[in-house]
């Protein structure tokens, strides 16, 4: 890929966070390539019922799972999260809140703007 990775808002893709190191390629951003397969392209701050949603859908996002460097993330921890995980937690009303600098502009593929913009939070 030429050049370095968009966000939503048609600027440079900024860091999403690297406490816990986050992104498909564990560089802290939500960039995307072809072995991305889950599309980890929304930054978005975790929040109590985001987990316990991303968890009743099978995926346990608060154990942590050492073997993969995972160490489990709490309410408040920024990550890159699969863009249809995050547009299926918005239909259900359990969306957590993106930072819009750190999102991938490809999650415009899946979710509207003014979508997005209703979550919008400044980076931590």
């Amino acid at each position: 890929m030429a050049g370095k990775a968009r966000n939503v808002l048609g600027t440079p893709l900024q860091t999403c966070s690297m406490e816990p190191r986050t992104g498909f390629y564990r560089d802290g951003c939500c960039n995307t390539g072809a072995e991305d397969r889950g599309l980890h392209l929304v930054c978005s701050r975790m929040t109590e019922e985001f987990l316990e949603f991303s968890q009743s859908q099978g995926n346990d996002l608060s154990t942590p799972n050492p073997q993969f460097g995972f160490p489990g993330l709490q309410p408040g921890d920024q990550w890159c999260v699969c863009v249809e995980r995050w547009k299926e937690a918005w239909e259900a009303g359990a969306a957590p809140q993106v930072v819009l600098a750190a999102t991938h502009i490809s999650a415009l593929e899946f979710v509207d703007l003014a979508t997005l913009e209703e979550y919008a939070v400044d980076p931590s």
